[in-house]
């Protein structure tokens, strides 16, 4: 059996639209189950669903049981649950699937524990998708609500925002809204930045606009999450400040399957998105906010100006202690000297540009959200 797993509706810089799309399929085609160990076993890399209950969805009622290729995410909940090393498990699926079959059976034979497994079913002869192995406690949160409770609370603030990108990923859903009606000048931080892109000068575009951005995980891989984020104009570049996020964890009650169906109450369901659109309608009038935003500016600013005297040194200091790869650190020099702002400033520009050219969404999420570390790593001489 193959032991490759296909990546499920994932985007990369997607339109609102085509993101909206994926997450109804997704929707549709679920499989959240409660399973003791008793009813899970490994055949093969698959996983087997035995005597599951079945799960009722606005599309009728799916058989739950059956078999299930298990994603990396998958793997790493199985490795946790059971104790098994994680680079171990994945040596055995790539090389010994028998032995990978052996552990996972053993181990789950020695559990009584209860689990959840989030899954997408499969079609006619292609068995379905495990997608999370996650405690029974996770409270779901899916993205196709968390989008539309989102955009709900962007209606009631009334504001004029434009989605500036969406991706998809296997660990995350991440939706960047940007309001260019909230703009600030910051002359100061730019006055020397060029885009390495098109070679446009920050001085002659010195505007930087407020937003944020909306994240959610399916697959136990973080909180929903609204994190304030400021753009630049001359290049697009976008720098997230983590310490200001809005965070709601995915840990509730324990899953009630009632003994026929996977689902939480109306009643929490709707408490929770109605929290998320609170909370989105909240994260508006804090961050696209013009004081906000200047502050923000005035901040990065009173760090940027520091000089780097030798860049190379500075750049490798830097992204070790970020812990980005050789590739990452190469790029970040050279968009640093196609950048032409020899300062702390210069060095933050270079890691979010760099982050605009991963292809590999949630790696240049999380190297967006370090950019502001490395801009006062840099500032200090690292």
């Amino acid at each position: 059996m193959s032991t490759v797993v296909p990546v499920p509706l994932t985007a990369r810089n997607a339109g609102l639209a085509e993101l909206h799309a994926l997450l109804r399929d997704q929707h549709a085609r679920k499989v959240d189950v409660p399973v003791t160990a008793a009813q899970v076993r490994a055949v093969g890399t698959h996983l087997q669903l035995i005597d599951t209950p079945p799960v009722l969805s606005e599309a009728g009622v799916t058989d739950s049981t059956g078999l299930y290729l298990p994603t990396e995410i998958c793997d790493q909940g199985l490795a946790d649950k059971l104790g098994i090393p994680l680079p171990y498990l994945r040596r055995l699926r790539a090389h010994q699937p028998a032995l990978y079959e052996a552990n996972i059976n053993t181990w789950l034979q020695a559990d009584d524990r209860r689990f959840l497994l989030r899954g997408l079913r499969g079609t006619g002869d292609t068995p379905g998708i495990a997608r999370a192995f996650l405690s029974d406690r996770y409270k779901i949160i899916d993205n196709l609500d968390v989008l539309m409770a989102a955009l709900d609370g962007v209606r009631l603030a009334g504001v004029n925002i434009d989605i500036d990108g969406c991706d998809l990923t296997e660990h995350r859903m991440y939706v960047r809204v940007v309001c260019e009606q909230v703009a600030a000048l910051a002359p100061e931080l730019l006055k020397n930045y060029r885009s390495p892109f098109t070679g446009a000068a920050g001085a002659d575009n010195p505007l930087v606009f407020a937003g944020f951005v909306i994240s959610n995980s399916e697959t136990g891989c973080g909180a929903f999450t609204i994190t304030p984020r400021l753009l630049v104009q001359v290049c697009r570049n976008g720098m997230t400040i983590t310490a200001d996020a809005h965070r709601h964890v995915h840990l509730g009650g324990r899953l009630d399957d009632g003994g026929s169906a996977v689902r939480w109450s109306s009643d929490t369901q709707d408490k929770n998105l109605q929290l998320i659109t609170a909370q989105t309608r909240d994260a508006i009038t804090t961050f696209l906010d013009t004081d906000y935003l200047t502050t923000k500016i005035r901040e990065l600013t009173a760090a940027a100006g520091a000089e780097i005297t030798d860049p190379d040194t500075t750049i490798q200091a830097v992204t070790s202690k970020l812990r980005f790869t050789d590739d990452q650190q190469r790029e970040i020099l050279r968009h640093f000297i196609r950048g032409g702002d020899l300062t702390a400033g210069g060095v933050m520009h270079a890691v979010t540009s760099v982050a605009q050219t991963i292809d590999d969404a949630d790696t240049a999420h999380e190297m967006e959200a370090q950019a502001l570390r490395a801009l006062h790593l840099a500032a200090a001489g690292a």
